[in-house]
């Protein structure tokens, strides 16, 4: 999918430029893994300097039909990255969702519009697996990252919660 920056953006946006977003390769880990730990939370969960678990990893979602890691690629390089799920279920009469996971953009990129045009395309995906609905979660500390969803349409409508288990 080739594509350019266009429809509503905040003032604070300029265009971003012509991108592809296409499935992740094993080539992309070291740039996804880098964009993972580019901010104050990522950096202290991700090992940019230890890949080989993100490769095992990678291989598994690889595998999966229903997973999805894509990157938005300029000129040969990845500068975004997001992970959609999709999930069948029996719920809403056996509908199925997504589930959009690590959004991320390069620095270089932020402001840009980029941002926006990807989880455009997890929605235009979604619809074309035949989902019923979208979800996402957002750490409670990114309130930037809440505003921006919520100007794409999303609605906070739950509360999460997790349990680490190592």
């Amino acid at each position: 999918m080739t594509t350019t920056s266009g429809g509503s953006r905040t003032p604070a946006e300029t265009p971003a430029a012509e991108f592809t977003v296409r499935r992740a390769r094993a080539e992309d880990i070291p740039a996804i893994v880098a964009m993972l730990a580019d901010d104050a939370l990522g950096a202290t969960r991700e090992t940019p300097s230890d890949l080989a678990p993100y490769r095992a990893a990678f291989e598994r979602v690889d595998a999966d039909p229903h997973q999805h890691l894509v990157v938005a690629e300029i000129d040969g390089r990845a500068v975004g990255t997001l992970h959609l799920t999709i999930i069948p279920g029996l719920s809403r009469r056996g509908s199925t969702r997504s589930l959009i996971e690590a959004v991320r953009v390069h620095t270089d990129q932020r402001g840009s519009g980029l941002g926006t045009r990807l989880i455009e395309w997890a929605v235009a995906e979604s619809r074309r697996q035949e989902c019923v609905l979208v979800q996402l979660t957002s750490d409670a500390t990114r309130v930037e990252a809440h505003r921006f969803y919520e100007r794409l349409g999303f609605q906070a409508s739950h509360l999460g919660f997790k349990m680490p288990l190592s």
